[in-house]
């Protein structure tokens, strides 16, 4: 649905900057959506049909204000992988099931979920892309020939190599004109992109003094037709599902990742809120029609966002202007397209993959020398030697385990001793209440998951073997506890009533507390053994004492015991303690 919010305050002013905005960024989209076409294994008009479809829809239903989308380099590898493996027709289809499972996780609310993932994780893949991508376009700028197009990064190192006494000088001429323009025009020409003023120049040179010595888009792919495509809905079965389905999560994962990064990149330029599951509705329906028509895959892209809004948008009409623009590069000028000369597109890819490589981030991290920097590097060599499902999947799994050891060395469980500047409590206590066969005291601060149980586990088994009568659990410091620790603690109450003795908790933190009540644990162990605070468990647990002398302590007895729960107690009772001491 149309969000009405986002063109609030709209006026003629408003009008004149979205078509500033929208016409700059169609221009700059039409090089780079043939390039991005071509760089994964498909027909150039492929990916204008994508800049002007996606780009519409997601402006329109998506849920980022000046969000633009369209084909990128994320995607290069992934559908060069498909349409190799695959073949052109089911890219579609997989691009098709991947937009449901977009739009699937933005019903279901998943889009702050996908943020979740580490960021070594991202840059890693993202490093990887831009490698595979950069590589992707050394034969055409070099003008090699005879190559045949691998899957594997070095099947492709190796096809350069072989093919090395192939090189075109005209095209590494071509290609240098163009990487010479696109590097300097920011510096020296910033209203006029880059990009195409490159790619026009490049073109002209090699129209002019080397008439076909360089492959170009018409000899390598046939004319651009200077039609709007037609609307074909795939033949879907079972198997075909089944099959491309691993694709097609892929796919919607990486596509999800990028347009909220994007999304997320344009409310810090802009100061504006983006809504993430509104964006991977408006990204999801986008990836469904536009296979329909011949399209790729599209995601948001962060530089076309960023040149959106420097450009001064003012709603998301900038990028249906967009979308329009390109449609009418389509019809009216498709048929001059053919003349680019493919050494003119390289310069331009490459030049994409250095500015995403996140080359920075990636030496900061790597020099952390943790195990972020081992998540980092796992991934990036797994995404350009093997594939990006392997990289990412990888480096999720090590991150987790990393998180796992890092979360685990936080628990702390800690016998807690009367205070020896209590002048309550005599040295004979301190030095004697750590042994009493009454009652144990402990605190135990930080996480209760699976990755501490061990920990845990180990602490009570030497309590068990203690026997105390009581044992008092004081965890207003312990904020998680998943089944694995509430199966612990369950063990344990119930080898405490094995031995007639008794557990009693206080703190416990009430979403937790909630937990247990939905349980049989707060059963198990009793309502009247939770207490909120470590007095009243005090008195609890100095109630399930003998009236008799402590046979283990010998120098006090339990009347001068009962002084513990009398300072908890007597909110007028003056102490000074340690911080690691006393009960608090």
């Amino acid at each position: 649905m149309i969000s009405s919010k986002r063109f609030s305050g709209y006026s003629l002013s408003s009008l004149q900057k979205d078509l500033i905005a929208g016409l700059v960024v169609g221009i700059v989209a039409i090089p780079l959506a043939m390039a991005f076409a071509i760089a994964s294994g498909v027909r150039p008009e492929y990916g204008l049909y994508t800049s002007a479809i996606a780009g519409i829809l997601v402006s329109l239903f998506g849920g980022s204000r000046f969000q633009i989308a369209g084909p990128t380099g994320a995607f290069v590898p992934v559908l060069l992988g498909v349409v190799i493996q695959f073949g052109y027709e089911k890219l579609l289809i997989a691009g098709f099931l991947a937009g449901i499972l977009i739009l699937l996780m933005g019903v279901f609310k998943l889009g702050r979920y996908i943020k979740f993932i580490p960021r070594p994780v991202v840059i890693g893949f993202t490093a990887g892309i831009a490698v595979i991508i950069f590589s992707g376009q050394i034969a055409n700028f070099l003008g090699l020939e005879n190559l045949k197009k691998e899957e594997a990064f070095h099947l492709n190192m190796k096809e350069i190599l072989i093919n090395l006494n192939t090189i075109n000088l005209y095209s590494i001429l071509t290609a240098s004109i163009c990487l010479a323009i696109v590097i300097l025009a920011p510096k020296y020409l910033p209203k006029i992109p880059g990009a195409l003023l490159g790619l026009m120049v490049s073109t002209v040179v090699a129209a002019l003094f080397f008439p076909n010595q360089v492959a170009t888009i018409g000899s390598t792919y046939g004319a651009i037709p200077n039609e709007l495509p037609k609307f074909e809905f795939p033949e879907l079965t079972i198997n075909v599902v089944i099959e491309l389905l691993p694709a097609a999560f892929v796919i919607a994962m990486l596509g999800g990742i990028e347009s909220l990064l994007s999304a997320l990149v344009a409310d810090n330029l802009s100061g504006s809120k983006h809504d993430s599951n509104k964006e991977l509705i408006g990204q999801g329906l986008a990836n469904i029609i536009t296979p329909l028509f011949g399209g790729i895959p599209a995601t948001g892209a962060i530089a076309r966002t960023a040149t959106n809004i420097k450009n001064g948008a003012f709603s998301p009409l900038s990028g249906v202007i967009h979308g329009v623009v390109v449609v009418l590069v389509i019809v009216i000028l498709a048929p001059y397209a053919s003349a680019i000369p493919l050494a003119s597109m390289a310069p331009i890819l490459m030049y994409v993959a250095w500015n995403m490589s996140e080359r920075k981030e990636f030496a900061h991290i790597l020099q952390l020398k943790t195990m972020d920097s081992l998540v980092l590097v796992s991934t990036f060599l797994l995404t350009v030697l093997i594939d990006l499902t392997t990289g990412v999947g990888a480096g999720l799994i090590l991150a987790l385990l990393v998180f796992v050891v890092r979360i685990s060395s936080t628990l702390k469980v800690s016998k807690v001793l009367p205070d020896p500047n209590d002048k309550l409590v005599k040295p004979e206590m301190v030095k004697q209440g750590s042994n009493c066969p009454q009652i144990n005291i402990y605190t135990v601060e930080g996480p209760l998951f699976f990755g501490t149980t061990e920990q845990f586990e180990e602490e009570m088994e030497e309590i068990l073997r203690l026997k105390p009568r009581v044992l008092l659990l004081r965890m207003s410091k312990v904020s998680i506890v998943d089944s694995s620790g509430e199966a612990l603690l369950m063990n344990l109450v119930k080898k405490f009533k094995d031995n007639n003795q008794q557990v009693i908790f206080s703190g416990i933190q009430p979403e937790l507390e909630d937990l247990f009540k939905k349980t049989s644990f707060y059963q198990l162990a009793g309502e009247e053994n939770f207490f909120a605070h470590t007095g009243a468990a005090i008195n609890r647990a100095l109630s399930k004492l003998d009236e008799k002398r402590c046979k283990g302590c010998k120098h006090f007895s339990f009347a001068e015991c009962s002084t513990l729960s009398k300072e908890e107690t007597n909110p007028k009772a003056k102490r000074k303690t340690k911080p690691d001491l006393g009960l608090i």
